[in-house]
């Protein structure tokens, strides 16, 4: 029994790997592709600052919490989500970000948009990497992080209110509406704000029901809410 157990084990983490490393080639080939071109400074720039991001937060994750990675990784097959995150997730964490990409490097090739100055495009780089860091933060301090949206009661799932928890109540959402909205003008993309939008409005959604789900269903959260009184952005929600 037990390596039955270590083989479907094994192979939830493989697939969850071939998933992990195809989206994350999936980014620069739609971008690019898209672009159709691959002389495009500020493309390759987002490139590796997306994956510097990625990589050095796993890492940091994979030494600090192991078992936190391999929550996040087997989120298509976990349990007792609720079914309004599945719906969202789906468009707001992998489809509409690529949508955003091939929006934008078309935009590169056919200069849909107005010409957004060089230095309007840095500090949006600026908001890409501020976005990354808090996000980045977020996953580091809280070993609940998961992808979904769901209530992990087999890891005793507690209140995380240290690091950025201590200003509002979903830092990693609110760092990934700030990558988000600065990417297209990173990109220099006026167009992709709109599929952008789409994935902000929808990641909003998110927070709203997921703070509901928490209130809820986590011991300790409502007690929380009164001390961080804002779900992402202070004196604002």
């Amino acid at each position: 029994m037990k390596k039955n157990e270590n083989k479907s084990s094994e192979g939830i983490g493989w697939k969850a790997i071939i998933r992990f490393v195809i989206y994350l080639l999936l980014m620069p080939l739609v971008l690019f592709i898209a672009a159709g071109t691959l002389h495009w400074t500020m493309g390759w720039i987002f490139v590796v600052l997306s994956y510097a991001f990625t990589g050095a937060s796993r890492i940091i994750v994979f030494r600090k919490n192991p078992e936190m990675l391999k929550e996040r990784a087997r989120y298509m097959d976990a349990e007792n989500v609720k079914d309004w995150d599945r719906a969202i997730l789906l468009f707001a964490a992998l489809l509409g970000p690529l949508v955003i990409y091939i929006v934008a490097g078309l935009d590169f090739r056919f200069s849909w948009s107005p010409y957004i100055p060089i230095l309007i495009q840095l500090l949006a780089l600026i908001g890409v990497f501020l976005g990354y860091l808090l996000g980045g933060w977020a996953m580091v301090v809280n070993k609940f992080f998961s992808a979904v949206a769901r209530i992990q009661r087999e890891q005793s799932q507690t209140v995380v209110s240290n690091g950025p928890y201590r200003f509002v109540r979903h830092p990693g959402y609110a760092g990934g509406i700030l990558a988000m909205l600065s990417t297209p003008i990173m990109l220099g993309s006026l167009w992709a704000l709109l599929p952008g939008g789409l994935v902000i409005s929808l990641t909003i959604v998110r927070t709203f029901f997921e703070d509901t789900m928490l209130h809820d269903e986590l011991d300790g959260y409502k007690e929380y809410s009164k001390m961080v009184k804002f779900r992402l952005l202070p004196g604002v929600w």
